[in-house]
């Protein structure tokens, strides 16, 4: 567990950081620039990251953490059944509120002006309903493709669906509420699981 003062001088960083994202692109941050700002030292900076990548790394993976424990909730709350298609929107439902309550962070993902940082974007929610769906195979459910391919199609697919609403100015609970109903959709149509009409079919 790290003491008080680290974590207090990796916040600040870390604060610091998004705050220089709203004037230049992530490529052209500098480490002199961000310790300046921050009022540390470049020693005190190379104590705690090898650099600028590592730093923003660790920010992705705090709100992983927390994006995985909101997870964790929604399906012991409202998922006991593990039915499949609540299970996936929990799991859309925590990316977005992750997403929307760290917007100052998440807004920088832009591939055009952050490549960096929408790469990583991507294989973290891809990572993340890889894992779920995994847990669906584990389930004695036969999936119709890997689980690697299941969450490139259903991110890919979700994740340009929300990037259209921002560009057409949609307000948040309708983004919510319209890419809840197309992952439902996409989910109802068997595109994950075999029917057990199939499994019948193959047996014949």
């Amino acid at each position: 567990m790290e003491d008080k003062r680290i974590r207090k001088t990796k916040r600040n960083l870390k604060d610091t950081l998004v705050e220089l994202l709203m004037e230049v692109p992530f490529e052209q941050i500098s480490i002199t620039e961000l310790c300046k700002r921050a009022d540390i030292s470049r020693i005190t900076f190379y104590s705690h990251y090898s650099d600028k990548y590592a730093l923003v790394d660790e920010i992705f993976a705090d709100m992983t953490e927390i994006g995985t424990i909101d997870y964790r909730r929604r399906q012991k709350e409202n998922n006991p059944n593990r039915d499949l298609v609540i299970g996936y929107i929990n799991v859309l439902d925590s990316i977005l509120s992750i997403y929307y309550d760290r917007f100052e962070f998440f807004q920088h993902t832009n591939p055009d002006r952050n490549p960096y940082l929408a790469f990583a974007f991507y294989n973290i929610v891809l990572d993340t309903v890889e894992l779920h769906t995994s847990r669906i195979q584990k389930a004695n459910l036969e999936l119709k493709y890997s689980p690697r391919k299941i969450a490139g199609f259903v991110c890919f697919g979700i994740l340009g669906f929300i990037n259209e609403c921002h560009k057409t100015k949609t307000p948040l609970a309708k983004i919510k509420k319209e890419a809840r109903g197309l992952l439902a959709d996409i989910l109802k149509s068997d595109v994950v699981v075999k029917k057990k009409e199939d499994e019948k079919e193959k047996k014949r």
